[in-house]
């Protein structure tokens, strides 16, 4: 076990700790995290458009159309706000102009993802003549565009102001109107590339994305139930190496996610039942139902740390409590620790694999529905599930249910881990 534990530190925790860090890599992850409050707030607007209750839905019924407005302009242009956030944080890294860099590169993702429609006539109560923009061409679906376009457009940015290509203002000029003239032939080119590939060369970044990745969105987060399970997997494995596991997997795993759960909420917006959504494994999913109490549900792991004889692990479960109920576990994975410790390695990788399994096999046997809506990651499990899920109590009783599954699995653990703590308590 030891030389395992030292071939993890030597030969895997320093090459995933560079991934996690690589500067692309770590631009993603900020720039999609920064659009989770207008997702949230998005989802709540859905939640008042699908009140589970007739009186109050029928009130409510003349004001659906102006109660969807939020939720079409926040989850509904997701990627329009990635982009942003992508190329703002990744020329923040170069020590680049971070506001220019954003707005170039969204100005890039509207070229590369929308094309105008011209409507000739009116269609009274529908649509008038003029030039539209589809919307919907902004959204969840178009996330892996945003990220290349957001990239590309950065890097070149970058290169023509290392090569001097760029205008010069006279010393004494507002930096921000400095800033302004140096993006002048960046920005030229920038547009002239991305125009030339979509409308020259007819080659459509987004679709050509889709149909190449979509196939790991399927399996990933969609509704494999292997792609679960790896995930849930390589989640846990890199804290167990004391590596933030979301960081590793973030760049990768949340853009499916982001775009699972927005299909969901979208599917969910027009009508369609909470248990016949598109995917299963949203984020939300393995939040509520998997990570209770945060990665690994280490919230039981509190539970019977409370219980111990020996005083540190009691305190630690004391201290941790508060913060686990609210799903934020870091006091729990590095104050007992669980970063490099096998025996409570073991069960915080093994007890999501089960309880993520069963919750798949519920969730495909119509017991609990699927997760409709994004809410704040520090509710507390039980009441998100319920409300995620339009409402269902099966799904809030099924995270009850996981939490003493994972409570279980932990006690033959805990109880060797507090053993061992109390020789040492003793020997002091």
């Amino acid at each position: 076990m030891n030389n395992l534990v030292n071939f993890l530190e030597e030969k895997v925790s320093p090459v995933a700790g560079k991934i996690g860090s690589q500067r692309h890599m770590v631009a993603i992850r900020k720039g999609i995290i920064a659009t989770l409050p207008l997702t949230i707030v998005g989802s709540f607007f859905t939640i008042l458009l699908n009140i589970p209750i007739d009186s109050v839905a029928e009130k409510m019924a003349p004001f659906l159309p102006v109660l969807d407005i939020p939720f079409r302009f926040t989850v509904g242009i997701l990627a329009l706000y990635a982009t942003f956030g992508i190329a703002y944080s990744l020329a923040q890294s170069y020590k680049l102009d971070a506001l220019t860099s954003g707005m170039l590169a969204t100005m890039a993702f509207i070229i590369t993802s929308v094309s105008p429609v011209r409507v000739m006539d009116d269609v009274d109560g529908v649509i008038t003549a003029g030039r539209w923009l589809n919307i919907a061409q902004l959204s969840s679906s178009s996330l892996f565009g945003s990220i290349v376009t957001a990239i590309i457009s950065v890097e070149i940015y970058r290169f023509m102001k290392e090569k001097d290509f760029t205008v010069k203002m006279p010393e004494g000029v507002p930096p921000e109107v400095a800033n302004s003239f140096i993006a002048l032939f960046p920005a030229a080119v920038i547009i002239l590339f991305f125009w030339g590939v979509k409308y020259l060369l007819h080659f459509d970044i987004n679709n050509f994305l889709s149909n190449l990745l979509m196939p790991m969105k399927d399996v990933l987060a969609g509704n494999s139930l292997f792609g679960g399970l790896l995930t849930v997997f390589l989640i846990t494995f890199f804290w167990v190496l004391g590596i933030h596991g979301p960081a590793i997997m973030g760049p990768v795993i949340r853009p499916f996610w982001d775009i699972s759960i927005a299909e969901n909420a979208d599917a969910f917006a027009n009508g369609v039942a909470a248990s016949n959504l598109p995917n299963i494994f949203t984020e939300q999913f393995l939040q509520w139902f998997v990570w209770i109490g945060g990665a690994g549900g280490t919230l039981a792991l509190v539970v019977l740390f409370l219980t111990s004889k020996s005083a540190y692990l009691k305190s630690l479960g004391k201290l941790s409590f508060l913060p686990g109920l609210f799903n934020i576990n870091e006091p729990i994975i590095f104050g007992a620790p669980i970063v490099m410790n096998p025996i409570l390695g073991i069960p915080f990788i093994l007890a999501p694999l089960v309880t993520t399994t069963l919750s798949y096999f519920l969730t495909i046997t119509d017991v609990v529905p699927m997760m409709a809506l994004r809410l704040p990651f520090s509710m507390i499990s039980p009441i998100a599930a319920w409300m995620s899920t339009d409402w269902s109590l099966m799904a809030g009783a099924l995270v009850i249910v996981n939490f003493f599954i994972t409570l279980a699995i932990y006690y033959p653990f805990f109880k060797v881990f507090e053993k061992q703590q109390l020789e040492r308590e003793m020997n002091q």
